[in-house]
């Protein structure tokens, strides 16, 4: 069975990025632009990993990370926070936070195609 990835960022272009790329690897993908529709998304089905943007409108990453790690439910849901915020203090937030890993845009497409497999558990074919 496929595994399931949200992505949440409101930039399309990124958006559009990652939802080909992660198909392509064989996941399912389902997308959010914001941090509302984020957790919408996660009380509808809880994926098995989260792609999370920082700066987005309405709830910022570290406010729905912050809110996924509340939730028992929802504990074994991996997150890797993206953003353009480089800065050591800002990694250290996204992991206090709950963030499994941090990734600085711009990133290689696949060294997070790794690092997705890596977290997952899934062995390269």
């Amino acid at each position: 069975m496929p595994r399931d990835i949200l992505i949440v960022d409101d930039a399309p272009n990124i958006v559009l990025s990652l939802e080909f790329l992660m198909k392509k690897e064989g996941f399912t993908v389902r997308v959010a632009v914001d941090g509302d529709e984020a957790l919408k998304a996660m009380e509808e089905r809880a994926p098995d990993l989260i792609l999370l943007d920082v700066m987005m409108p309405k709830r910022n990453g570290y406010e729905v990370c912050q809110t996924i790690r509340a939730r028992e439910e929802w504990k074994n849901t991996r997150i890797i926070m993206l953003t353009a915020k480089g800065r050591d203090v800002e990694r250290e937030k996204g992991l206090a936070m709950g963030a499994d890993d941090y990734v600085t845009k711009p990133f290689a497409t696949r060294d997070l195609v790794v690092k997705v497999r890596e977290m997952l558990d899934i062995a390269e074919s």
